[in-house]
């Protein structure tokens, strides 16, 4: 029997096979809920962490080095969901991401499977919060705010990232 609390979509109780890791665990439970925790994620035994899982390795890398085998009365506890970053436009897999730590621009478009063939270098916005309000904080041609924009650039909790297309001829 193991334990799956917090923000989990299907808290309780399980029984799995003595095999069972901590991912086979989280399917069964659903995973987290949409308040809950891609990135922290940690198995309790015996009242100390055994490991702190973060989903982001897993889905986006293919790496499941934390993903350990569970024993009779491990506690896996999903944390409440950290800073969201959103991409919108012209990227692979638009959505909401779970940010750990300072996020350079890049590593977001990396998360995001990385700009489409449609994309225009042209128009790159990004939005933030301030003084709450959205406000524009960068809008312009990422081939003239350069790659060195693209690396030091940090995104930050609420910020809205949007990639627009290539603009269609108006003989199409």
């Amino acid at each position: 029997l193991v334990y799956v609390v917090g923000n989990a979509r299907k808290p309780g109780a399980y029984t799995v096979s003595s095999l069972a890791t901590l991912v086979n665990a989280l399917v069964v439970s659903g995973g987290p809920s949409p308040m809950g925790s891609m990135r922290k994620i940690q198995v309790r035994r015996n009242g100390k962490v055994i490991t702190d899982f973060d989903m982001y390795d897993m889905l986006l890398k293919g790496d499941i080095s934390n993903d350990i085998r569970l024993m009779p009365g491990d506690v896996i506890f999903i944390d409440t969901v950290g800073p969201l970053v959103g991409v919108v436009g012209n990227v692979r897999r638009p959505g909401l991401y779970e940010i750990k730590e300072r996020l350079r621009l890049r590593d977001l478009i990396d998360m995001a499977g990385g700009l489409t063939a449609q994309f225009f270098k042209g128009r790159v916005q990004v939005m933030r919060i301030e003084g709450q309000r959205y406000l524009t904080l960068v809008e312009g041609d990422l081939d003239i705010l350069g790659a060195d924009f693209m690396q030091k650039f940090a995104v930050q909790d609420g910020d809205i990232v949007r990639f627009f297309p290539v603009a269609r001829s108006a003989t199409t």
